[in-house]
């Protein structure tokens, strides 16, 4: 059984149909959104409950779906991969900023290829899911990996269903790289995909593309982690080869300008540096700065609180990247002076 069916099967962080029909508890905070950062999330939220008590219920729904909850005001917080501009949080009165950050990396099930084998660059991955280059003995990738030997078979394109924040950083990494991409499909939680077959969250491509011979993915790294799934390298903005660590995601995340930009509003997709993964991303919480349940709200906070101050090593262990302090600090100012309690 997988990391990630293994926590919903214990029932670690479970959303009841009833978590969105009633007022949340001081002990029970609801929340709903991005499945890329379920992994880390699900583990603050057991270690959470056990030192205080406390339940933390979050519902792996997608991005764009938890952006959906937070606006009805049937959730505690919203979880988004994709941030929201400064314009649209003031006009709904609502209070973001990043809570951890990971990466995203492409994923195959190719017989015979190993883990960091095949490298791809991010020009021939648009290629890939234009529907332009459909098998995986194309010349393009020959070129690239002159010593595998790869099989003259199609390629099964694999996506998102969902709207999802997933697939904003990977559509926003595309539009950097492959200039056909931009012009024809562009960027989104959710865009009209040209070739391929959708599967719903992080959880659901993840096992699509287990199941699927010679098929093609992209998924948070913990989820290709957990389930033993092969990533690919991947060429970056400097020309050099990286494969998904730590220290690439780390080089990467460290170009974030979090204090100059407003609403935390940071895109991590293609950085610059010899050592930066090239499609790292933050993941964001969304909270009203009036809440209507003002205790749930307080709740939360301190679960967000723990989580900074306790989470670090637990997130590192599943290969997100902590929040630097200083950003810690300037985020706690921010829940100070906006959140209404």
């Amino acid at each position: 059984m997988s990391f990630i069916k293994a926590i919903v099967a214990a029932g670690l962080v479970a959303a009841s149909a009833s978590a969105f029909s009633l007022p949340a508890r001081a002990a029970d905070i609801t929340g709903a959104g991005a499945t890329f950062p379920f992994p880390v999330y699900s583990k603050w939220a057991d270690a959470y409950k056990k030192e205080t008590g406390n339940s933390v219920n979050y519902q792996s729904i997608g991005s764009g779906a938890g952006i959906k909850q937070i606006l009805a005001k049937t959730v505690t917080f919203g979880a988004t991969d994709a941030p929201l501009k400064a314009d649209k949080l003031d006009k709904d009165g609502l209070l973001q900023w990043p809570m951890v950050m990971g990466a995203i990396v492409p994923v195959v099930n190719v017989e015979g290829v190993t883990p960091g084998e095949l490298v791809l660059s991010g020009e021939l991955l648009g290629d890939i899911y234009l529907g332009k280059v459909t098998r995986w003995d194309d010349p393009a990738i020959a070129k690239l990996n002159p010593k595998l030997k790869l099989p003259s078979a199609p390629i099964a394109v694999v996506h998102r269903s969902d709207g999802s924040g997933t697939s904003f950083n990977f559509t926003n990494y595309l539009s950097k790289v492959n200039a056909e991409w931009k012009s024809k499909v562009g960027e989104g939680t959710a865009v009209e995909w040209p070739a391929g077959v959708g599967a719903k969250g992080n959880e659901g491509v993840s096992g699509n593309v287990g199941q699927t011979k010679n098929s093609i993915g992209y998924v948070e790294y913990a989820y290709a982690k957990q389930n033993k799934l092969t990533y690919a390298a991947l060429i970056n903005k400097a020309g050099k080869i990286v494969q998904p660590t730590v220290a690439s995601f780390q080089a990467a995340a460290g170009n974030a300008d979090w204090a100059h930009a407003p609403g935390y509003y940071v895109i991590l997709t293609d950085q610059p540096g010899e050592a930066s993964w090239p499609i790292t991303a933050a993941t964001f919480i969304l909270m009203h700065k009036e809440p209507i349940d003002k205790t749930a709200s307080a709740e939360a906070i301190k679960f967000f609180k723990w989580s900074f101050e306790k989470g670090g090593k637990m997130a590192e262990d599943l290969d997100y990247i902590p929040m630097p302090d200083q950003v810690l600090k300037q985020i706690e100012k921010t829940w100070t002076s906006e959140i209404k309690s």
